[in-house]
């Protein structure tokens, strides 16, 4: 007699769709299934999008995310979730209902800008993620331009990392990753409380190739928060994963190709 599987740890994503399949939520399932998760998916728009920038995008009615999301939750149910692109006042106001509803760590990724520049958030839903979304998540992981949308400050260096950080807490989040990415030199995040530091550093890789990388940060978060991780043991493997797929990102188009979510499952050259 054959004993059931194991379940994996079971991980959502909600967050919008990218076309050439790099970021949104083709990157989450990918990372999710890369690192041993179960993922599953609300969509919240749809994108026309490529190596090249984004081309058009088209929001889900708030009525379908939250059905999408109650099927999901009310039967299969949740160890982690993960926010992405919520474009509008309306669909950040009806995450953040369900997610203040849901008992499981959340991680906000407040997409403001695609990697090509391409706005992804209006400007009236700021509010919205500041007082709703922010309050409810476990973690928050906003680069360097989404910091500046979210607070006006502008981080120069490791002194504004901390005003950042502290800047962002403000709005209610227990955790913040402070992504330092768009600074020169090592690659190195801020992970912070409010009482404790951790400061992440790696090797900054010469690889233009990085489309993806917020998503897949937040993704690997969900997971390791999925699999009963504390925070600062999450966000230290997601670092890993992430560098990783940087390191063996690749080109596609003729544009900003994506990072690699496959790359633990693949031969070293």
């Amino acid at each position: 007699m054959t004993a059931p599987a194991p379940i994996p740890p079971r991980v959502l994503t909600v967050a919008g769709s990218d076309s050439g399949g790099g970021a949104g939520i083709q990157a989450d399932l990918k990372t999710m299934l890369a690192l041993g998760t179960h993922g599953m998916s609300v969509l919240t728009a749809v994108t026309a999008q490529n190596s090249l920038g984004v081309q058009g995008a088209w929001e889900l009615p708030a009525d379908a995310v939250r059905a999408q999301y109650r099927s999901v939750v009310d039967d299969i149910g949740v160890q982690a979730v993960k926010t992405g692109m919520l474009s509008s006042a309306a669909l950040v106001d009806t995450v953040a209902e369900l997610l203040a509803g849901t008992d499981a760590p959340v991680v906000v990724d407040p997409v403001g800008v695609s990697k090509h520049g391409d706005a992804l958030l209006a400007a009236e839903a700021l509010d919205s993620v500041r007082t709703k979304l922010l309050p409810v998540a476990t973690v928050a992981t906003p680069n360097l331009d989404e910091v500046t949308q979210l607070t006006g400050v502008v981080v120069t260096d490791a002194t504004g990392m901390r005003v950042a950080a502290t800047e962002m807490l403000a709005f209610g989040p227990r955790w913040v990753v402070i992504k330092g990415g768009h600074l020169p030199g090592e690659a190195v995040d801020l992970l912070t409380d409010g009482s404790e530091e951790h400061w992440l550093r790696a090797p900054r890789h010469d690889n233009r190739h990085t489309h993806g990388t917020g998503c897949t940060l937040a993704s690997a978060i969900a997971c390791g928060l999925a699999r009963g991780q504390d925070v600062p043991t999450a966000v230290r493997g997601a670092k890993e994963y992430v560098t990783g797929a940087i390191r063996a990102g690749f080109a596609l188009g003729g544009g900003i190709g994506p990072v690699d979510h496959g790359w633990l499952a693949r031969p070293a050259l």
